[in-house]
């Protein structure tokens, strides 16, 4: 596993850069997964459930995007996948130019999916572009169903939602149906998947979406 202290954005030009990016890892065959959540909401715990489901179908590279230390990276590694540590030296987002660094340490001919772990917030990483393909982001139960009207930008800019640690919602105040509602008049075309990784469900729709756009990224390849 790497470390990459990475002290200041590498481009002013952020929108193009990610562009550029997107188009190098599409032409390669590589989906590029930003995924973006609250700090605890259970991104590391959902990336280990999703790579342990699908090791056998396809590889999955984590890069651990984190203000200091790595101890996501070190769970990712564990598994056996591809895994590199980003350290941001304070800022509270990932951009295309800081993502393109992280990747140079990657070993990407041997990567189908690449998931960026942005910083654990739910407002700088929205207004960033990282050259990732698709966004998503996690929703935890325990959060609360008013998220979308607390941070409207993250569900706009977001085509996935994923509404985790749906195995607690006997014990949270969180109505599933107000939260949709909600999040669907910001983004009428996201695909929201409730999931638990504790129990695994809804893993098997929220995975088969993802290798379904793997397999559209892997088509644009000539």
């Amino acid at each position: 596993m790497r470390v990459i202290e990475l002290h200041k954005s590498v481009t002013d030009s952020n929108d193009r850069d990610a562009e550029i990016l997107r188009q190098q890892l599409e032409s390669r065959g590589i989906l590029l997964i930003n995924l973006m959540s609250s700090a605890g909401s259970g991104k590391t715990t959902l990336l280990e459930r999703t790579i342990t489901d699908l090791k056998d179908k396809v590889n999955i590279a984590v890069l651990e995007a984190d203000i200091d230390a790595s101890v996501d990276a070190e769970r990712i590694e564990a598994l056996g996948a591809q895994s590199v540590q980003v350290h941001t030296d304070g800022m509270c987002h990932m951009d295309a130019g800081m993502t393109a660094e992280g990747l140079k340490a990657m070993d990407l001919e041997n990567t189908d999916i690449a998931f960026l772990e942005n910083i654990g917030n739910l407002i700088c990483p929205a207004e960033y572009a990282t050259g990732a393909s698709r966004n998503v982001m996690i929703l935890s139960i325990p959060e609360g169903d008013d998220k979308p009207l607390k941070y409207p930008l993250m569900f706009e800019e977001s085509d996935v939602l994923l509404i985790t640690k749906t195995d607690t919602k006997p014990y949270f105040r969180f109505d599933m149906e107000k939260c949709v509602e909600r999040v669907r008049f910001l983004n009428p075309d996201i695909k929201i998947y409730p999931v638990s990784a504790k129990t695994g469900e809804g893993m098997e729709e929220w995975e088969k979406w993802l290798m379904e756009q793997s397999a559209i990224i892997k088509g644009k390849v000539k």
